[in-house]
C-alpha cells in the first residue's frame, strides 16, 4: 500500500508551536502565512531537515565522514518522508544563460539522478556505454561454454598508422611471444615489418587456453595483465567463434 501523506506530529521548532499538519505526497504544496508565521521553519528546519537526516543515516561511515550531520528538530513524529532535497529562493542571477534549473540548483540534482538510473551512450557511435571490473570480466570469460579454446589479447594499438616497432621490440623483451595484427597470429620472435603508411590493429597475445574446471587463477592473472598493458581493455577471441571486447573504464571500447 502506497503512503500518500506527510505526517507531522507535534512540530516545536524554531517559533512553530506544536504544530500538527498532514501533506498529501506526490503533489505541489504551497505554505503561505504572515512574516514570522513559522513557513521556513516548517518546510526546511522541520520536514527538510529530518529528511535530510533520515537518508545521510543510511550512508556508510565513509561517506558520513564528508557530509554535515543535521540534528535531529524538534518534533514528535514525521511519518511517510522519503529521502529529501530543499531549494531555496535565488535574488541575483548568475548569468545571462542562468535558467530556473540553474539559479535553484535542480538541474544539479537532475543530472545526478539520470547519470545514477539513465544507461549512457557513446555521442560517436550510440552504443551503450558501460564499466566492467575485472572480475566481472573474469566471470564473463569463465561462463563461456566448456571446452572452449580462447585467446586473451590486449589492445595496444587500434586503426592507426604506423611500423610500431618500439612497441613490438618492447613486448619481445617481456616475454610476450606472440601478436595479433590485423587480425593475423604472429610470433615476435621473427622480424615484423608494417606499412607504415596503412592503418593497422595491434594485439598482444596474453595467454591462450582451454576453458575449464581450475583456470579460474590463470584466467584472472591473464585478464589483469591484459587490463594494465592497454589502459583498460580486454579482448577474449573464442578460436573459430566469437570475440568479445571489455572496458574497464566508463567509455566506448570502440570509439
Amino acid at each position: 500500500m502506497s503512503i500518500k501523506l506527510i505526517s507531522v506530529r507535534g512540530a516545536r521548532q524554531h517559533n512553530l508551536k506544536n504544530i500538527s499538519v498532514d501533506i498529501p505526497r506526490n503533489t505541489l504544496t504551497v505554505i503561505t502565512g504572515l512574516s514570522g508565521s513559522g513557513k521556513s521553519s516548517l518546510a526546511f528546519d522541520t520536514i527538510y531537515a529530518e529528511g535530510q537526516r533520515r537518508y545521510v543515516e543510511t550512508l556508510s561511515a565513509y561517506a558520513r565522514q564528508f557530509l554535515d550531520q543535521m540534528e535531529r528538530p524538534d518534533v514528535d513524529t514525521i511519518e511517510g518522508l522519503s529521502p529529501a532535497i530543499s531549494i531555496e529562493q535565488q535574488t541575483a542571477s548568475r548569468s545571462p544563460r542562468s535558467t530556473v534549473g540553474t539559479i535553484t540548483e535542480i538541474y544539479d540534482y537532475l543530472r545526478l539522478l539520470f547519470s545514477t538510473i539513465g544507461t549512457p551512450h557513446c555521442p560517436s557511435c550510440g552504443k551503450p556505454i558501460s564499466r566492467q571490473t575485472p572480475e566481472q570480466i573474469v566471470e564473463r570469460i569463465l561462463s563461456l561454454s566448456g571446452s572452449e579454446r580462447i585467446l586473451i589479447l590486449s589492445p595496444l594499438v587500434r586503426g592507426r598508422k604506423g611500423e610500431f616497432k618500439k612497441e613490438l621490440e618492447s613486448l619481445s623483451r617481456q616475454g610476450f611471444t606472440k601478436v595479433r595484427i590485423d587480425g593475423v597470429l604472429l610470433p615476435l620472435d621473427e622480424p615484423i615489418r608494417l606499412d607504415k603508411r596503412k592503418n593497422h590493429t595491434l594485439e598482444v597475445v596474453v595467454d591462450r587456453l582451454l576453458i575449464r574446471p581450475g583456470v579460474e587463477s590463470r584466467v584472472q592473472n591473464s585478464v589483469q595483465t591484459a587490463l594494465k598493458l592497454s589502459n583498460g581493455l580486454v579482448q577474449v577471441a573464442v578460436i573459430d567463434g566469437e570475440e568479445f571486447l571489455f572496458s574497464e573504464k566508463l567509455a566506448c571500447p570502440d570509439c
